[in-house]
């Protein structure tokens, strides 16, 4: 895979198996439980490209790969 810029990184926080995101990347609306499932996060552990929807506002981020601590996205991210 390709190295991808840190501006389509978004950091994010794992508690069990729920996956929060401090804030939005689209809408900035903090703390913002994902729908995403356990299976999911470990596609994106083994760098399959996942789809999350926010539930806070309905944008449609897609992961290409995921660390301990950053989602890398197809897209840029960061502002």
């Amino acid at each position: 895979m390709k190295l991808l810029p840190f501006e389509n990184t978004w950091p994010y926080e794992r508690i069990q198996d729920d996956i929060y995101f401090e804030e939005c990347p689209n809408c900035d609306a903090e703390n913002v439980l994902t729908y995403m499932k356990k299976k999911q996060l470990e596609d994106a552990f083994d760098g399959v490209k996942t789809d999350i929807i926010m539930p806070c506002c309905q944008y449609k981020i897609t992961i290409a790969e995921a660390d301990n601590d950053y989602f890398w996205a197809t897209e840029r991210l960061r502002k």
